[in-house]
């Protein structure tokens, strides 16, 4: 029989640490300056702590975006299709803004393009958000703005395609009325 994991105690007080010190670096040196032995530093957790349960930079990715992925998002729900998407336009476009957690949004799609471990990661998280998404569609439906036939999670890749595509296709800053 295996051991079983608390919740708290230390073990998860050395994943927060090693998580928030994962997005400080992130959000302060991008993928490229990325090193486990920075973030061992910064969250005060011993670097041979990191790299056994880590392994690499990309784990390190990996596990804040698997920690990402379950965090609630705040859905709109506007009464209508068009503002509920609108407002996930907006949510997807404020992201990449913020000054905290644009760079570090940045940095995880960076690092999707150089590994395929975090590419993984960052689908599990792109798909865990479009799930909670789609909830602005099966409403549009249910109200009987859209057909039964639509497929929630590709109305929700369409609306928030364009801004990827000006983020990290064109470089091009994207607003909020071109989320509009």
């Amino acid at each position: 029989m295996e051991p079983s994991r608390r919740p708290g105690g230390r073990s998860a007080r050395v994943r927060d640490a090693v998580r928030q010190a994962t997005l400080a670096e992130l959000a302060g040196k991008g993928f490229r300056g990325l090193t486990v032995e920075h973030v061992a530093e910064r969250s005060g957790v011993h670097k041979t702590t990191v790299y056994r349960r880590w392994g690499s930079v990309e784990g390190l990715i990996s596990d804040a975006l698997e920690l990402a992925r379950d965090e609630p998002w705040p859905v709109p729900d506007t009464g209508a299709v068009e503002g509920d998407l609108r407002g996930v336009a907006r949510l997807v476009q404020s992201g990449f803004a913020d000054p905290e957690l644009g760079p570090v949004s940045s940095a995880f799609v960076a690092a999707a393009m150089q590994s395929p471990e975090a590419a993984r990661a960052l689908h599990d998280f792109f798909q865990a958000r479009h799930e909670q998404s789609a909830q602005v569609v099966r409403r549009a439906v249910e109200r009987g703005e859209l057909p039964r036939t639509v497929d929630a999670h590709e109305l929700i890749r369409a609306a928030v395609a364009p801004i990827y595509y000006r983020l990290f296709v064109t470089h091009e800053p994207v607003t909020e009325a071109d989320a509009d």
